[in-house]
């Protein structure tokens, strides 16, 4: 029995030493690290490219209008409305829908005699415009021709660019092309360096150019008998897209 005493004490001081011992060395020593991040730094490689389609307009817009003047306003109405139906009417016969040809104004103003100390009302004047959209571009000459035949006195703001749903499509060729030249210039460029890229990890887009509707030049508008007509050289446009790439370098 007293064997086993003596044995119990033994465990209990060694235990107790053991324990100071412990105490003493994480008090005098730096901790222990538990757990550690490794952290890699990731540098970036950008690049921006570019991409140009080149298409023929196919698509134009032209103002048409007619002035009347005349001491009334009924009577100055009666003129210019008379010439206008009388346009739309044959405009439709040449194939242009309902739908693109749009009132885009209708004035009336009065005219004065600014002669002596009072303005005096001597008419009016009916201002009435037409703006027309010629899905087919090889009739813009025609429907010009047509109208100042008619009657109408008022040509401009001919404009020339290409159906929004081909843009879109021929926009999507212009970021395609832009991407492929930024993927060009990053691997020649990295090859020049030194780098080595890695995964592609954003993508950023300038905004895309569409064709804006162009003022047509070269285009002249005789008068009906003048022995001409008008001449509207429809010519190109671009489309564009700009991209910037942005790459992981190893």
């Amino acid at each position: 029995m007293v064997d086993m005493f003596n044995w119990i004490g033994k465990l209990v001081v060694g235990m107790l030493v053991v324990g100071i011992g412990m105490m003493i060395f994480l008090r005098f020593t730096p901790g222990l690290p538990i757990s550690s991040v490794v952290t890699q730094k990731t540098d970036m490689f950008t690049v921006a490219g570019e991409g140009k389609v080149t298409v023929v307009p196919d698509t134009g817009i032209v103002n048409l209008g007619i002035t009347a003047s005349k001491s009334t306003v009924k009577a100055a109405q009666t003129e210019a409305n008379t010439v206008i139906n009388t346009i739309s009417a044959k405009l439709k016969e040449l194939g242009i829908e309902n739908k693109d040809i749009r009132t885009s104004q209708y004035n009336i103003y009065p005219q004065y005699d600014y002669r002596g100390s009072i303005n005096r009302i001597t008419g009016y004047q009916v201002n009435i415009s037409l703006t027309v959209t010629v899905r087919d571009i090889d009739k813009i000459n025609s429907v010009v021709d047509t109208a100042t035949a008619l009657g109408a006195n008022s040509v401009g703001g001919i404009q020339l660019t290409v159906d929004e749903d081909r843009q879109k499509e021929l926009l999507q060729e212009a970021r395609k092309k832009a991407v492929d030249d930024a993927k060009a210039k990053a691997e020649s460029l990295a090859s020049a360096a030194g780098i080595t890229l890695g995964r592609i990890i954003n993508v950023q887009e300038s905004s895309g150019s569409y064709p804006r509707p162009m003022m047509a030049y070269d285009s002249k508008v005789m008068p009906s008998g003048a022995g001409g007509g008008t001449e509207i050289e429809v010519g190109s446009a671009d489309i564009t897209a700009s991209v910037t790439l942005f790459y992981e370098t190893r």
